[in-house]
């Protein structure tokens, strides 16, 4: 059975060097032969462009695009938000969980894509800002998601934080911590004030006003400090103040409990945890597009979607719809930390090796 949609007529070029990839108007194709597949739809039409020379075909518009198990990837998005370890997901498909981390990239990258070209460019709501804390490779490697969500409950984007383990140690914890700094060193302390200054700039445009809440962290108004091309109102709420509907920081707090809801890999005590920082920011913004576009505001009154709220979109969107079609980087203004993040290049202090996302057509 096919789940994804057939591209029956090319948008555009899918070669980034030609003159018709961004648009479609007054481009030129024809048609060159099929070839045929054992799953539906079997037969497969290939086109040539007329312009570039570059031959292709609808498969190249379906996200199913270069896999040998695209049954997987619809059922795996309702996988990773049902709180599921990627060895437990890897024996429903007959496969291992090598191939299913491969498609969870692959989700994510798509995600990040799909977000992106659809959040508002200038926020016209309050916004929340806050640190998701979790861990990559073990304990000793705290990290921060720092997220921006909107009263309407919107999360308009994120980015991460690389931290070093504080809080209460034993003298032994302390002595394991300092063999490993030595060893790999240690983060950057003014980590947090730089991704909160990178995440804002990215979220605010310049001269535009908006009202921003926070708790009471000593990096955020440093961060502010360093985007006075930006009119932001900052109001801080104190950590005693009860975390009820009442409370300003109501949205990221509750986008807090269901991210951790969720997600295996961020429990407390879990041999779930993610191995790289990177597969959890791809789990992160798989997230994002459900808790945007696909879940309600209440669980309870099943109301509509933050999306829905904001006016992005007229209905609930299914998981058809967000893997509708293949969604293309190059059709997508990606920079700084979003490129860094989309082609893999998020590093793991523990891990030395990247398995950079540079593939020439395959996203």
């Amino acid at each position: 059975m096919q789940d994804f949609p057939i591209c029956r007529r090319p948008p555009f070029c899918p070669n980034p060097d030609c003159d018709f990839h961004r648009t479609s108007v007054g481009w030129r194709f024809k048609k060159k032969g099929f070839y045929l597949r054992d799953v539906n739809p079997r037969r497969i039409q290939r086109y040539l462009c007329q312009r570039c020379g570059r031959s292709f075909s609808s498969q190249t518009f379906s996200t199913s695009y270069w896999l040998h198990r695209p049954d997987v990837l619809r059922i795996l998005l309702r996988r990773i938000l049902a709180c599921s370890a990627l060895r437990q997901i890897a024996p429903e498909f007959g496969v291992s969980h090598a191939t299913i981390l491969r498609q969870v990239d692959r989700l994510g990258r798509h995600c990040l894509l799909f977000h992106e070209q659809r959040r508002p460019r200038a926020p016209a709501e309050a916004l929340v800002l806050d640190g998701f804390r979790s861990f990559e490779s073990g304990q000793y490697w705290p990290f921060d998601a720092n997220l921006v969500v909107g009263a309407s409950h919107f999360v308009y984007g994120f980015n991460d934080a690389e931290l070093r383990r504080g809080g209460t140690m034993k003298p032994a914890q302390k002595r394991k911590r300092a063999e490993l700094e030595a060893r790999y060193g240690r983060p950057d302390p003014q980590a947090t004030r730089k991704a909160v200054q990178e995440l804002l700039a990215r979220l605010v445009p310049p001269d535009h006003a908006v009202d921003l809440w926070s708790d009471e962290h000593k990096a955020y108004p440093q961060a502010l400090k360093r985007l006075s091309d930006r009119r932001l109102r900052h109001s801080t709420v104190g950590s005693k103040a009860a975390r009820t509907a009442r409370n300003p920081l109501f949205p990221v707090n509750l986008a807090d409990l269901l991210l951790r809801h969720t997600g295996a890999n961020h429990k407390r005590e879990t041999i779930a945890f993610s191995k790289r920082r990177q597969g959890a920011l791809y789990r992160v913004a798989i997230w994002t597009v459900w808790r945007n576009y696909m879940k309600s505001r209440s669980e309870r009154r099943r109301d509509e979607t933050p999306a829905q709220v904001l006016g992005i979109t007229r209905r609930r969107l299914e998981t058809r719809d967000v893997l509708g079609l293949r969604l293309f980087a190059t059709r997508t203004e990606l920079g700084g930390w979003l490129r860094t993040c989309y082609e893999r290049r998020i590093p793991t202090r523990r891990l030395a090796s990247i398995a950079v996302h540079a593939l020439e057509y395959a996203f």
